[in-house]
């Protein structure tokens, strides 16, 4: 009973990686238009291109989010999920939702969409990543309902792990931090503070709650190490992430109008937050040293050691990089900027649900792992994917030292067409990557079609007991 409620999982899972491939096909069309502006225009401008690659962004990690909890809650709560049905007509209310939204930005001009939509009466449009319209942001606000009612309602009924509870109670969060989207006074500084509460809030607070206990579920079935040592570095984690995180927030208030003492906050509190992903590095590679089985899903747990690594120098190395004040002033706005979303985003949340995909699928498919076959292609999938986005990350970079020191810093300021101008070589070296990643996710997504045979026969067999 409980495995046939953990099906609901599959198509949220399945959406998910057919979303990603479609942000990853618009942010090629956006970074081509870097180097040619008028590249697909007028049929799909720069800010519908970036838009639509931001949005799916958020689309599918929430798709493979909501995923990963019907998959887990039930397990660790060893009862069946209160309402399958629930979460089948949520998946489609989700996704058609989020289809007719990007439709919306496709072929219909923003300022119409935003008129045909209420903006006028309660404005909500407008902002990076919160550019939906009110019925889409009432949409996932019922969505959110209905996935914290479900599992909250499951977790209720069941045994109450407390990794469990750290995801329910993550999932709680993230419904909540969404309500500042609704707020978008006249005020630009009041209207800063809002925004960065959802877009801070999740990404540098409550997202790291569900990395850690997506992967804290992952390494304590793959690696048989006690369920109690786990959830003790998950505290300390959390802990870590919280302080961190929720004060943290003031590195985004540097200079817009807020009051100076954001300055040191911002920066001091910013400077602890790469701590929690070196703990989460330190955590995986404990667990791994000392598993007690070896897991035949090799792939999956490659994806978990990588995602820590990957996250801290996303998160952590280039988000320090750009996080001081002093910093800030000149890097703000610049690529570093992207350098520091794309790999954090990527190693952080991206990776860890491609990890949960990897273990949760072949389960739902009737087997404890893909074929040896199917999982080299993942393995390469997720090398080129790892490489090219590092490749995608540099490049940023050089793009954005280049704005800094000839546009920022200089007495001698160059303008904005000669800034682009310098920059193209970045530019071109940033597509040639994303064209290598979009490479790395296809391998990555033919690897759940390829059939072959086990090798690990003892291993499946000691999986399986």
């Amino acid at each position: 009973m409980i495995k046939a409620s953990q099906s609901v999982a599959k198509p949220y899972f399945i959406a998910a990686l057919a979303l990603f491939l479609g942000q990853i096909l618009f942010g090629l069309v956006a970074g081509m238009q870097y180097l040619d502006g008028n590249f697909l225009f007028p049929a799909i401008p720069f800010s519908v291109s970036r838009m639509v690659h931001t949005n799916l962004l958020i689309v599918w990690l929430l798709m493979a989010y909501m995923g990963a909890a019907y998959f887990i809650v039930p397990e660790e709560a060893q009862t069946p999920l209160y309402s399958p049905k629930l979460a089948l007509a949520t998946f489609w209310v989700f996704l058609i939702a989020g289809a007719a939204t990007i439709l919306g930005y496709l072929f219909v001009p923003y300022d119409q969409l935003a008129a045909a939509t209420g903006n006028a009466i309660v404005p909500t449009m407008g902002r990076g990543y919160l550019e939906q319209p009110l019925p889409t942001k009432v949409g996932i606000v019922l969505v959110a309902l209905s996935l914290l009612f479900n599992i909250t309602m499951t977790l209720m009924k069941g045994r109450k792990t407390s990794l469990n509870i750290i995801l329910v109670a993550a999932l709680w969060g993230l419904a909540l931090l969404f309500l500042p989207a609704f707020y978008f006074p006249d005020d630009a500084v009041k209207a800063s503070y809002g925004w960065w509460w959802v877009v801070h809030g999740w990404v540098e607070g409550d997202w790291e709650l569900i990395l850690s206990a997506l992967l804290g579920f992952i390494l304590i079935k793959m690696t048989g190490v006690d369920r109690e040592i786990i959830e003790k570095w998950l505290y300390v984690i959390i802990a870590m992430t919280l302080v961190s995180g929720i004060i943290g927030i003031g590195h985004h208030y540097y200079y817009t109008g807020a009051p100076e003492y954001w300055i040191w906050l911002g920066s001091i509190f910013s400077a602890i937050e790469p701590i929690p992903f070196i703990m989460l590095i330190a955590f995986a590679f404990k667990t791994l040293f000392q598993r007690r089985r070896e897991h035949p899903n090799k792939a999956a747990m490659l994806w978990a050691m990588g995602t820590p690594i990957v996250a801290f120098l996303g998160a952590g190395l280039w988000g320090f990089m750009i996080t001081l004040a002093p910093v800030q002033f000149y890097a703000h706005g610049t690529n570093l900027t992207a350098a520091h979303g794309h790999l954090a985003f990527f190693g952080a949340y991206a990776m860890v649900s491609m990890a949960i995909i990897s273990y949760a699928m072949p389960l739902l498919r009737g087997r404890s792992a893909n074929s040896v076959k199917s999982q080299r292609w993942e393995m390469t999938g997720f090398w080129t994917m790892v490489i090219s986005m590092m490749g995608i990350t540099l490049a940023l970079t050089g793009a954005g030292l280049v704005t800094m020191f000839t546009q920022r810093m200089g007495a001698n300021p160059s303008s904005f067409m000669e800034v682009a101008e310098s920059s193209k070589a970045f530019f071109w070296l940033r597509e040639i990557f994303g064209c290598g990643f979009l490479l790395g996710l296809l391998a990555y997504l033919v690897s759940f079609f390829i059939k072959g045979e086990y090798t690990y026969v003892a291993e499946v067999k000691r999986a399986v007991a």
